[in-house]
């Protein structure tokens, strides 16, 4: 006769595998996983952004709101029971919106990425430099970054006028186009040779304001500003009318670069869809 089976208890065991009603091994969905994992990584670089790399916009804080998108698909992924709750024409409806986003993102930012080395030929008329935030103690990182680019290419085509342009926001101790003024006189610039455009807002008025201190179908035109915004900035330039252009890219600051990148590529969709591009 066969010994009787003995069973071992649970907790002599060295292995216990929990199973669910239906016998299955439970397993957490490799798509929440993935979902809590994007969230999470969102979440930390809007933190980062906003208590140690410093802003100038708002902006940042779309990280916090991808994360808190991400975190209620993980939480829906999570169970098969929510997801089957959900309605199969709306996650159809997202797959596709989700597939178009992607694409859109992709060949948006190949068209921006294209640029980032973007350096023009010599002789230019005019040169515009496009403003960003002026602080205190003088130009923010990504504002000195476009005036030694321009400074590199003022000192080797004597000839090229130069025109600053930015208005004054309310963060800012003085106007954009005042304070780049004064930092290419201090780095050698004739004055005679800087004109002055203290009125814009925003890339699309730097563009308005400084294409009538020249002649847009005639003259040869450099535009310099970072490399992730030399796309947009040509593609609104070239709209307005300027015939002759070229564009300057300058640096910016790596670890904002993310953060750079996904406000463009929305610039880009904005500009686009209202006729500015």
């Amino acid at each position: 006769m066969r010994k009787k089976e003995q069973l071992i208890p649970a907790g002599k065991s060295k292995k216990i595998i929990q199973l669910d009603r239906r016998g299955l091994v439970k397993r957490r969905p490799i798509g929440a996983v993935i979902w809590g994992v994007v969230g999470l990584l969102c979440l930390l670089y809007c933190l980062v952004i906003g208590l140690f790399l410093g802003f100038g916009t708002f902006f940042f804080l779309i990280w916090g709101a991808i994360a808190a998108v991400c975190g209620l698909l993980s939480f829906l992924s999570a169970s098969g029971e929510r997801m089957a709750r959900i309605p199969r024409w709306v996650k159809k409806t997202v797959l596709v919106l989700w597939i178009v986003g992607l694409a859109a993102f992709a060949v948006v930012e190949a068209m921006i990425l294209r640029e980032f080395d973007a350096y023009p030929a010599e002789g230019a008329d005019y040169c515009i430099i496009l403003g960003a935030q002026w602080k205190a103690d003088g130009p923010s990182y990504i504002l000195q970054k476009r005036l030694d680019a321009a400074l590199a290419y003022l000192r080797e085509n004597p000839d090229t006028i130069v025109i600053v342009s930015g208005g004054r926001g309310s963060n800012e101790p003085i106007s954009e186009a005042e304070g780049m003024e004064g930092y290419l006189v201090s780095a050698g610039i004739p004055k005679e040779r800087i004109l002055t455009e203290d009125a814009s807002t925003n890339t699309y008025t730097n563009l308005i304001n400084s294409g009538a201190l020249l002649d847009r179908e005639n003259d040869r035109v450099v535009l310099v500003t970072n490399d992730f915004h030399v796309f947009r900035a040509c593609g609104i330039a070239r709209k307005q009318g300027y015939a002759h252009l070229e564009g300057l890219a300058a640096g910016s600051f790596l670890p904002m670069l993310p953060n750079n990148l996904l406000r463009e590529f929305l610039g880009v969709i904005k500009d686009a869809a209202v006729g500015n591009m």
